[in-house]
């Protein structure tokens, strides 16, 4: 059974880190909850996004993706649910780009726990990052991994993750990034509906 050697966890977070910061819906929403609702909102959401995406991992890892291509049908349905919930959330987003703005939480408040939740949604919306994961997983650990091992790389990818997610939340909530946004707030956040709209949509049609 193969352990997890140094040049591996380099080679997978290295590789990791490139994927969680290619634009996708995931950083975008991230990027925009920063600009928008500042740091008390924007923390949680990004600890949202990080554990939606680290549980596509651990499903990897107990066989999802072999799963997904046993049962093609399954993926294809799951995609198709995944782009109609990004359209959903790209439509709220181009509808509050003319809503007034409510004040930016510094800290945790009752909305924490809602907007953890919504980045964990976000991320499950997308099954494709399953299909990533086995195949990164594979090709860096071509051996069988030990129950130990397994534990270990769910750390290291959820510890990938939750640094990323966390260093755009705070870093895009700062205030000079708040006031250029707010400059052009309008035109931002229809990018980003647009943007992340765009890859419901190819979801759904590349099912």
């Amino acid at each position: 059974m193969g352990a997890i050697a140094f040049p591996q966890a380099a080679a997978l977070v290295a590789a990791l880190s490139l994927a969680i910061l290619t634009p996708g819906p995931a950083i975008i929403a991230a990027v925009q909850t920063a600009f928008a609702h500042g740091r008390g909102r924007a923390l949680p959401y990004g600890l949202g996004l990080a554990t939606g995406a680290s549980l596509w991992c651990l499903m990897a890892l107990f066989g999802l993706a072999l799963v997904f291509r046993l049962n093609p049908m399954l993926f294809s349905v799951l995609k198709v649910f995944g782009g109609l919930y990004l359209l959903w959330f790209a439509w709220g987003l181009w509808k509050a780009s003319t809503a007034p703005l409510p004040e930016a939480a510094e800290g945790p408040g009752r909305g924490a726990m809602r907007g953890f939740l919504g980045g964990i949604a976000l991320n499950l919306s997308n099954p494709k990052p399953a299909l990533f994961y086995a195949t990164l997983i594979l090709s860096v650990f071509p051996e069988p991994l030990a129950p130990s091992a397994q534990a270990a790389l769910y750390a290291l990818c959820l510890g990938t993750e939750l640094f990323w997610y966390a260093l755009v939340a705070v870093l895009m909530s700062t205030a000079p990034m708040r006031s250029r946004y707010f400059a052009a707030r309008f035109w931002i956040d229809r990018a980003c509906a647009a943007a992340i709209g765009l890859l419901g949509i190819l979801l759904i049609v590349q099912h």
